[in-house]
């Protein structure tokens, strides 16, 4: 790994990833539990996630997992949003583009909330913590103005999202129970 760059939001970084490459193309490793010396990465589930140009997933929190994103191919732009009332970015947003020529990982702490827009088509890689607990797949909408998640979508262009998602219900109408 050659670097850790704080994101804006307390906990949410990007990391640059080594590559090596030559005439006949490229190699990076993606993942090692001793980049991230904070987490106990001892129940591991990796995900691969392809996306169609124009589509949208999220924003989602979880309580008891966090995410590592690395991007493929094409390029992502990520919607995150400090839900943590603990944290000193508490309440801040941030938007931010990857693609999958950059070699970046990205770590997302559990309480922030995030999302993704499909800019192109796109092949994810995603490292969580823990296994797959429905119980701990919540969601706050993408497009809540009082998040103040600036997407750049082109005018007139609507995000394709799933019914689960487009239920997600702006954080003002959230049971604060259910948040971090």
């Amino acid at each position: 790994m050659q670097g850790r760059k704080e994101g804006k939001l307390a906990g949410v970084f990007t990391m640059d990833l080594n590559v090596f490459g030559d005439d006949r193309g490229k190699f990076s490793e993606m993942f090692r539990d001793e980049w991230f010396p904070e987490r106990d990465w001892g129940k591991v589930q990796v995900n691969r996630s392809h996306s169609s140009a124009n589509i949208l997933r999220g924003l989602h929190y979880h309580h008891l997992q966090a995410d590592y994103w690395h991007p493929l191919a094409g390029t992502i732009r990520v919607g995150l949003y400090d839900l943590r009332p603990q944290s000193p970015t508490y309440g801040a947003g941030e938007v931010l583009d990857i693609s999958g020529d950059d070699f970046l990982g990205l770590f997302i702490p559990p309480g922030v909330a995030h999302g993704f827009y499909s800019v192109t088509d796109l092949t994810l890689i995603y490292v969580v913590d823990n296994y797959y607990d429905g119980a701990d797949e919540l969601g706050v909408a993408w497009n809540d103005a009082a998040l103040g998640l600036d997407w750049g979508l082109p005018a007139g262009i609507e995000p394709v999202l799933s019914q689960r998602d487009a239920t997600n219900l702006p954080l003002a109408e959230i049971d604060q129970a259910d948040l971090p």
